[in-house]
C-alpha cells in the first residue's frame, strides 16, 4: 500500500529501473520453470512503482534471481535435506549483507548463525534486531555493503588514520665513520634483538 503510516507492510519501489529489474527477474524465472507461490506482478492500481510481494519455488542458478540480488519484494524457497546443506547453500554466494535463521531453539539458531557469511545475522527475526542494535557494527560481507555503520566501527569509517614515526636514535644508513660492510651486520643484530624488548 501507499500509506505513510504503519497500516501497510510493503510500500513502493524506489524507481522505474528497480520495478523493471523485479519484473524481469520474476518473468525470467517463470519462463525457465519457476513456480509462483504468491504475488508475481506489478500493482499499477496502487501506484506507478508497486510490485506484489512474491514467493517463488523451483528456482535454479540459471535464473536471474537465482544468483543475483533483486532488491525488491521477491524471495525464493530452496528445500534442503539438512542444516549443513542449508548453511552451505546460504554461503554459496558472493553477497552477504543480512541473514535470518529460524531454528528449533535459540542455541541452535545461534550456532547456525555463527557459520553464515553475512555482516548481520538475526535469529528468529528478519532484519530489525541487528539494524536496531546501534552499539554493534552493521555492514556486509563479500561484495555486499561498504564499510560499517553503528558502534565503534561505524565511527571509525569517518576517520582517516595517519602514521607519524620519529627516528630517535639512528636510521638505516651507516654513520660516516663506520664502513657499510661493518654497519649492516651490526644493524641486523640490533634489529633482531628488538623482539626481546617489552611492549614493542
Amino acid at each position: 500500500g501507499a500509506a505513510y503510516d504503519f497500516s501497510t507492510d510493503i510500500g513502493s519501489l524506489i524507481s522505474e529501473a528497480q520495478l523493471e529489474t523485479v519484473t524481469k527477474h520474476v518473468a525470467d524465472a517463470v519462463s525457465k520453470g519457476a513456480k509462483v507461490l504468491a504475488g508475481g506482478g506489478a500493482r499499477p492500481d496502487l501506484g506507478p512503482l508497486f510490485f506484489e510481494p512474491t514467493v517463488l519455488s523451483e528456482v535454479t542458478d540459471a535464473m536471474e534471481c537465482g544468483r543475483n540480488e533483486t532488491f525488491g519484494p521477491l524471495v525464493s524457497i530452496y528445500p534442503v535435506d539438512s542444516v549443513e546443506e542449508a548453511i552451505s547453500r546460504a554461503n554459496d554466494t558472493e553477497y552477504g549483507l543480512n541473514a535470518s535463521v529460524w531454528a528449533g531453539s535459540k542455541a541452535e539458531g545461534e550456532r547456525i548463525a555463527g557459520q553464515l557469511h553475512a555482516g548481520t545475522v538475526n535469529v528468529d527475526e528478519g532484519y530489525a534486531p541487528a539494524w536496531g542494535s546501534t552499539g554493534a557494527p552493521m555492514g556486509g560481507m563479500g561484495i555486499s555493503g561498504v564499510g560499517r555503520r553503528h558502534g565503534p566501527d561505524g565511527l571509525l569509517k569517518f576517520t582517516e588514520p595517519q602514521s607519524i614515526v620519529v627516528t630517535r636514535f639512528l636510521n638505516l644508513d651507516a654513520p660516516p665513520f663506520i664502513p657499510q660492510d661493518t654497519w649492516q651486520p651490526f644493524l641486523m643484530t640490533i634489529a633482531r634483538s628488538l623482539r626481546f624488548l617489552p611492549g614493542r
